[in-house]
């Protein structure tokens, strides 16, 4: 028995022996040929995530910007829903705390319950509304300008130098990762114990 154990002991111990030189130089040497991610310091960073975007850090652990043709697109993706559960949030909280529009229609606190009480003629006009802003904003997503930009800025950044510019850019996709990872948490809260207000 103390035999078995003991060679147990050393077999597993062998485990942590170094190997032979010539396959560390080649590990070396691939490791060093790719970045690491800025974010996840221990996975080689994705191709197309250079640092070129606001925000990008080279987090893709599942590397899905190898699959995606231009990364434009997911941009505007990542914007548009993360300005979405911004509004959101703040929507939510509002309606939570019984700030409301008057009528008996608009009182229901219950953000699940509240399309069913306000009656079909609200919820197709919501629905007109994100319908209409899809549509005029289509054609932007496949375009040669800059992802999220809707001209909405009222003339704000053109004064900027690229760098604040940048700043303000990546200040803003954090703003948007924030918000879609507080949307997840106020819904699942939501849904467990009840408004959170």
């Amino acid at each position: 028995m103390k035999t078995a154990f003991f060679s147990l002991l050393l077999a597993s111990a062998s485990a942590f022996a170094p190997s032979s030189t010539s396959s560390q130089r080649a590990a070396s040497v691939s490791l060093n040929a790719e970045e690491m991610s800025k974010s996840i310091p221990f996975l080689v960073r994705p191709e197309k995530l250079d640092g070129s975007m606001p925000g990008d850090m080279g987090f893709d652990p599942m590397r899905l910007s190898d699959i995606q043709a231009d990364l434009k697109y997911a941009r505007w993706a990542e914007l548009k829903h993360g300005r979405m559960c911004m509004v959101a949030v703040v929507g939510s909280l509002v309606q939570q705390a019984g700030i409301h529009f008057p009528g008996d229609a608009y009182t229901n606190k219950d953000i699940f319950g509240a399309p069913s009480t306000v009656g079909w003629g609200v919820n197709v006009q919501v629905f007109l509304g994100i319908a209409f802003a899809e549509l005029a904003a289509f054609n932007l997503h496949y375009g040669e300008g800059e992802p999220g930009d809707l001209g909405l800025d009222g003339g704000q950044l053109k004064g900027m130098t690229p760098e604040k510019k940048f700043w303000r850019q990546e200040s803003e996709i954090v703003h948007c990762r924030l918000a879609m990872i507080a949307f997840s948490g106020l819904m699942v809260q939501t849904l467990l114990y009840g408004p959170v207000v």
